[in-house]
């Protein structure tokens, strides 16, 4: 995904849609898993809906989690399979936190998805390695960043109002003190406008905020400022924030 931090000067828009402990041995899989942060990724409920062209069942109207991910690096114990009972007692907020909007109310297959494909690379740090500990660390950290009330005290909320990306990720650094990474969909065919879809915050391997981008990971290819927008308008799709009318290269659902 493209992350410019100063976005683009073309008439693209983003559109923020209102309707979006048992231990077991840490064997990895060969291959290198090595990861240097992690991605605390909020996604709009109403969008995954969206995107996949499902049928949700009235998706909640606030961020919820998509997940804990380790950069670069998937799949890291195909051995270590996905066990509900570990996790019961933090089922309660998993239901409101990390639903799974497409799926209800089988939330476990979205949690299944996420155990295997991030939380296996994410236990190799001892804070994280367990399913009790992964998914209660998350839910940990998604209260503790306050992502809902951060976005409406910074007046970033559906309306008919326009926005700058820029502007949207200076007011999150205002309050995080790092820069985030904001995800869109693309326009479908007779669409103008991009729509909000996911907002990630990236932390350290102790846990501690930091920039999203590393220093010389390249930039987007225009150093314009990128319009935006967050309305309520529940037919238009959340867009990539930082490019053209083209596919991400992160997939929403992943």
């Amino acid at each position: 995904m493209n992350d410019g931090v100063n976005g683009w000067t073309d008439e693209f828009f983003c559109n923020f849609t209102k309707v979006l402990e048992k231990q077991v041995p840490l064997v990895f899989n060969s291959g290198d898993h090595g990861w240097k942060k992690l991605i605390m990724v909020h996604h709009w409920p109403t969008t995954v809906c969206k995107e996949i062209e499902n049928a949700c069942s009235d998706p909640p109207d606030y961020w919820t989690i998509h997940g804990l991910w380790p950069d670069k690096s998937e799949e890291c114990n195909r051995s270590w399979h996905f066990n509900l009972e570990e996790i019961k007692d933090l089922l309660p907020d998993m239901k409101i936190y990390w639903p799974d909007v497409t799926h209800p109310p089988n939330h476990s297959h979205f949690w299944k998805h996420e155990w295997e494909k991030h939380g296996t690379c994410a236990a190799q740090l001892d804070v994280l390695n367990s399913q009790k500990k992964y998914f209660g660390k998350s839910l940990d950290l998604y209260k503790e960043l306050s992502l809902n009330s951060m976005l409406q005290k910074l007046g970033i909320k559906p309306s008919i109002n326009y926005y700058q990306i820029s502007d949207i990720k200076d007011a999150l650094a205002s309050v995080y003190g790092v820069i985030p990474k904001v995800q869109c969909l693309p326009p479908r065919q007779g669409e103008e406008v991009q729509t909000i879809g996911q907002i990630e915050l990236c932390l350290t391997k102790d846990l501690q905020l930091r920039n999203c981008t590393e220093h010389g990971e390249p930039r987007s290819r225009r150093q314009d400022p990128l319009a935006a927008c967050l309305c309520v308008d529940p037919s238009l799709l959340l867009m990539m924030c930082d490019g053209p009318k083209e596919e991400p290269t992160d997939n929403l659902s992943s």
